[in-house]
Parts: structure tokens; C-alpha cells; sequence
């Protein structure tokens, strides 16, 4: 892999000096080893300091992987069901109605769901939640009623209408942030330590956690703001690593590269890694198929062209989801394998894990908006050398 890792290194540090990313960190594995590992750029730009394998980064949605995972293995013990009602736990869930629009004097008008909310429902985005980002019905709905933002990761900040009836299509939201509250509600456990004792330990996943300790926080890379001009810039504040009241397990996780490259790696391994079991395999391949019968991912459009361009994943081939994965149901222009497992976080950081090739990959840097039109293009570049590199 010598060639692989020249080329990729020439192809990152030219995305660096071209001033696409500030920073940038990768890898590629197999379910053996590792294919490649490199960085390059500044954690902040202009500061100095060397972007690493290390860097602690805000990983955002990458994060909901995780939260399934963990809500997977209460699944495999028995204390989750995936079609049970998920008010049994999260009395919230039972109440939340679905909204319809707004009366005359701007407040929201919603009726009772004609549909329960499951877990499988939360993991899959079928539940009928939506992100503000993306869902102008959501930033409505916050202004008529004062309600927090969602990026304030606050338990009020979830407690958002349905936009339809779960089951009914598919709609990206806070919906695996309440799979989170369910986790808590049977473990007994803030999410977070559930995550150390029984996936971040077992994973040797050092650098991860809801929360910053002085080590970790030394080794944190900031999070730039590309602007109109196509220039980065980095904020008076960065607001990557805000106080919260709860573990938002749809994208509050901090982590590195070397630590998620550790957690891809173990699902190419179904659920194995260095003698742990984290996940039994008929559990990884449930979660590696889609679970959303006909419906489909569609196009998210933004309302918030500071955190988000549209986003679409290789538009004209069609995508559902896993148990939190986005699921390609055609081959991908770099090379991707039908079936392969995906998504990625706001600050654009990007993981894929193709079981059909035995290949997986995880990239990041630390922007916004999401899907930013020079980061993301770095990325599919990286994505399809590894491709045209495997022997």
C-alpha cells in the first residue's frame, strides 16, 4: 500500500495548501488492519498547532452510530424492543402530537399520531422528527413557541412535533437522540457511561466521551466558518463543545479519527474486535439492511445556509437506512458497493463501511456549513483512490 499512501498523502496536503480544509485527518482499513492513516493542516487555522490522528474533533451525527450500537446491545439482552411502543420508556414520546400548521394567532395546531413511535421507527428517521436545519416547519414552530434550538442539545430543545405519521416516510431529526433517552431509561446510566463501559473500553476508543477533561481538550481542533467568499475564518467562539443538561446521542459525541477508525473497523469484523464481541453478527447484519420497507432518503434542503448547503449523497442512486446508517442501494460513482453502510457529521467529517469489499473509511475536518463544496469533493477524492487502490 505504499503507492496508496503516497498518493493519498500528496492528495490531503494539497486540499491543505489550496486552503479547502484548514485541517484534515483520515483513514482507511480493512477488517485486519489499517490501509491508511494521515493528517495534515492546523487544528485551528493560523494557530500552529498540527492537525493529528489524535485531534479531538466534534463528530456531530457520526455520533448516532453509536447510539444505536449501544441501544442494540440492550436490544440483544432484551431489555429494547424495536417494535414496542417507545412511550413505555420516554412517557414524551406518547404525548408528542403531529403538527398540522398554525392557528390565526401563530401557535402550532397538531392532532394524536395515527401510529405508535418505536425504536426501530427512531433509528431508521421514520419516527417523524425533523432537524430546524432542514425543516422550516421545526424553525416555525420554535419561534411561535419560544422553544430552544436544537444545536443547544437540551432535553427541551428535542420536545419538537412530528411532522407526519411515524412509519410513514422518511425525515432526518432528533429521532436517534430519543433512542438515546431510551438507552438511558433501561441501563440506568447516562448515555455517555453506558458508551465508556460498553463499547469506548472494549473499542480501546481513548479519546471519546459527551464530555472534555483537560487532556482531551488540549488536543481539540476548532470548528471554521467558510464564508460567502469561499474563505475560512475561525469564529470569536466555537461552539463545538457547548454545556448540556443530557447526552444528545444524535451529535454530541467528541472522538478522533483513531478512535472512530477503531469502530468502523469492528462492524467490518461483525461486531469483533480483538477477542470482544460487541455486537453479535446477526445483530450487524440486521442493522446493515434497510429497515424503512418503500421509503426512501430524499434530498435535505436547507433553511440555514450558515450550518448547512442542501445535501444529497450521490444523487440518481437511491438510499435507505439501516438501524442508523444510511444505506446505498446502488453502486456509488467512487466505487462504493451496493449495500454499504454510511453517513457523516454537520462540522463535515464523513465515515463508509462497504462489508462487500471488506473496506471502510472515516475523514475528517472541522467546518461549516455541512457539505461544503470543497471539503466534501476531498473527501469523495479520498473515498475513490482507496477504491481504485485495493489489490
Amino acid at each position: 500500500m505504499t503507492g496508496l499512501k503516497t498518493f493519498l498523502d500528496s492528495l490531503l496536503e494539497a486540499g491543505v495548501t489550496r486552503g479547502d480544509v484548514p485541517g484534515v485527518a483520515a483513514m482507511a482499513t480493512s477488517g485486519a488492519e489499517t490501509l491508511y492513516q494521515g493528517a495534515f493542516g492546523e487544528r485551528e487555522l493560523g494557530g500552529g498547532v498540527a492537525m493529528g490522528l489524535d485531534s479531538v474533533i466534534a463528530i456531530a451525527s457520526m455520533t448516532k452510530a453509536v447510539t444505536a450500537t449501544a441501544a442494540m446491545q440492550l436490544v440483544e439482552k432484551g431489555k429494547l424492543e424495536l417494535d414496542a411502543p417507545a412511550s413505555d420508556l420516554v412517557p414524551y414520546l406518547g404525548e408528542v402530537g403531529v403538527l398540522e400548521g398554525f392557528d390565526g394567532a401563530g401557535q402550532p395546531v397538531t392532532r394524536a399520531p395515527k401510529t405508535a413511535i418505536t425504536l426501530r421507527k427512531l433509528l431508521t428517521h421514520t419516527a417523524g422528527f425533523g432537524y430546524e436545519i432542514w425543516n422550516q416547519e421545526i424553525l416555525d414552530f420554535q419561534a411561535a413557541t419560544g422553544s430552544p434550538s436544537t444545536r443547544t442539545r437540551t432535553l427541551a430543545s428535542l420536545k419538537t412535533p412530528l411532522l407526519f405519521d411515524p412509519g410513514t416516510k422518511w425525515n432526518y431529526g432528533v429521532n436517534i437522540d430519543w433512542a438515546g433517552q431510551m438507552v438511558e431509561a433501561v441501563s440506568g446510566q447516562r448515555l455517555g457511561a453506558y458508551m465508556q463501559d460498553n463499547i469506548f473500553s472494549p473499542l480501546g476508543m481513548a479519546s471519546s466521551g459527551f464530555r472534555a477533561g483537560l487532556e482531551m481538550k488540549a488536543r481539540h481542533a476548532t470548528v471554521h466558518l467558510r464564508g460567502d467568499d469561499g474563505r475560512l475564518t475561525v469564529p470569536k467562539s466555537d461552539a463545538s463543545m457547548p454545556t448540556s443538561d443530557i447526552d444528545t446521542g444524535g451529535g454530541g459525541l467528541l472522538s478522533s479519527i483513531e478512535d472512530y477508525g477503531k469502530f468502523i473497523r469492528m462492524f467490518l469484523n461483525k461486531g469483533a474486535c480483538d477477542g470482544d464481541q460487541i455486537l453479535r453478527p446477526e445483530t450487524v447484519a440486521m442493522m446493515s439492511v434497510n429497515q424503512m420497507g418503500d421509503c426512501r432518503v430524499e434530498p435535505m434542503l436547507t433553511t440555514t445556509a450558515a450550518l448547512s448547503n442542501d445535501v444529497e449523497f450521490f444523487p440518481g442512486v437511491e438510499k435507505a437506512w439501516g438501524l442508523s446508517f444510511m444505506i446505498n442501494l446502488g453502486t456509488a460513482p467512487t466505487g462504493r458497493s451496493t449495500g454499504s453502510l454510511a453517513w457523516a457529521g454537520l462540522t463535515n467529517a464523513y465515515y463508509w463501511i462497504d462489508p462487500a469489499q471488506d473496506v471502510a473509511g472515516v475523514y475528517a475536518t472541522q467546518i461549516f456549513p455541512f457539505a461544503d463544496t470543497l471539503s466534501l469533493p476531498l473527501f469523495l477524492d479520498f473515498e475513490t483512490a482507496v477504491y481504485n487502490n485495493l489489490s
